[in-house]
């Protein structure tokens, strides 16, 4: 596996961990829809977030949340509609990111929440 796929595969590692120890129940990991996939699907209460996980190890091109595109964004709302739809989910919904930064044994985690609006 090449090596971003790792960097981002414990990127989500730690996004799962980090949002478990906040209270979140994680529903659902790498849900797909036709050409759109959401990396974390959380539930806290009867809130419903659908989560973007970027990870870099190096920030001379910017931070990780800053790589969530408005392409992206909109594949994700799409995956999401239809993940609802689904569902017949009836609570409330959100849009996060969550940004995790590693260089070396440091590691740090950035939760923004309505990240997309």
């Amino acid at each position: 596996m090449a090596q971003h796929n790792d960097t981002g595969n414990q990127g989500e590692e730690e996004a799962v961990h980090y949002l478990r120890e906040k209270g979140y129940e994680i529903m659902t990991r790498n849900y797909r829809y036709q050409h759109a996939e959401i990396d974390l699907i959380v539930k806290k209460g009867k809130l419903l977030a659908f989560v973007e996980v970027k990870t870099r190890t190096n920030l001379s091109y910017g931070n990780p949340e800053e790589f969530v595109s408005y392409t992206k964004a909109k594949l994700v709302m799409k995956a999401a509609e239809q993940y609802i739809f689904a569902r017949d989910w009836q609570g409330d919904i959100r849009f996060d990111i969550i940004a995790v930064t590693i260089a070396g044994s440091e590691l740090r985690i950035k939760h923004i929440e309505d990240a997309f609006y």
